[in-house]
């Protein structure tokens, strides 16, 4: 009778384990998705053009509709001289998109794909932003930066506790390889105690919540984020635009988010 009792205990604990991780191995499911199917513009209710700032990645960065198309259901980000503008003193002119203050992300992942078309001085980006906090405390996920010609792609984590206090562990970045002449797919999952990194469906790193003492390790648990997707040229990383390579562009073929379901 006691082994039976027990026995009995004993299956109700491996169901219910059993339950458990059938509940915690749900596949993401799809909640959000950009094609840019769109016929003349992107949907303003989802993205607007980012506008120039003083930061090196956003000094060209232009409102102007030769840095933007759209066909064949990609969108066009381009990176061109300034021979049009006359009264924009900026020798080049940058395209980017972001979902600012309309849509924003939290726990799941995250996938574009792309071409990125390469370029003395280019360099494109995917990256998320805080829409609830300043940089660096809210912190930055790099999902993709591209440098010139290069046939890789780099994969970085920014905070407060990296950028301000200097820390440089754990690990906060890796670069994977990338086929520079076709699309490539760039991925990041945002959990609870850590951020992980893909390209083309490859694990390149992960970025763990640690327990420590320091500030701001691990605030990507506490913010939703924003999505930017733009074509940059020059600034000290990736160093000077040769005008000969100029225009520029990269090709997003679709964003998809898929949140995780426990």
């Amino acid at each position: 009778m006691q082994k039976a009792v027990l026995y009995s205990l004993f299956s109700l604990v491996i169901m219910s384990t059993t339950c458990y991780a059938q509940r915690r191995a749900q596949k993401p499911v799809l909640k959000w998705e950009e094609n840019f199917d769109q016929t003349n513009a992107f949907d303003t209710a989802r993205w607007s053009k980012i506008p120039r700032g003083r930061a090196d990645w956003q000094k060209y960065m232009s409102d102007f509709d030769s840095c933007y198309a759209m066909h064949d259901g990609k969108m066009i980000l381009r990176g061109i001289i300034n021979n049009s503008l006359p009264n924009d003193t900026a020798r080049y002119l940058t395209g980017g998109i972001y979902t600012k203050d309309k849509v924003s992300f939290g726990f799941g992942r995250l996938e574009i794909q792309a071409k990125l078309n390469g370029a003395r001085g280019a360099w494109p980006a995917f990256w998320l932003l805080s829409q609830g906090m300043g940089w660096p405390d809210g912190g930055e996920i790099d999902i993709m930066e591209r440098l010139n010609f290069d046939s890789i792609a780099y994969q970085t984590v920014h905070s407060h506790y990296t950028y301000t206090l200097k820390i440089k562990e754990p690990k906060q970045g890796a670069t994977g390889p990338i086929n520079p002449l076709d699309f490539n797919t760039y991925a990041v999952e945002l959990h609870r105690d850590s951020l992980v990194f893909f390209i083309n469906s490859k694990r390149t790193f992960a970025y763990p919540r640690i327990q420590t003492d320091k500030e701001g390790q691990y605030p990507f648990d506490k913010y939703k984020y924003y999505l930017l997707l733009d074509m940059q040229l020059g600034g000290n990383w990736v160093g000077k635009v040769d005008p000969a390579d100029l225009p520029v562009e990269m090709e997003i073929d679709w964003v998809r988010f898929y949140e995780f379901k426990e």
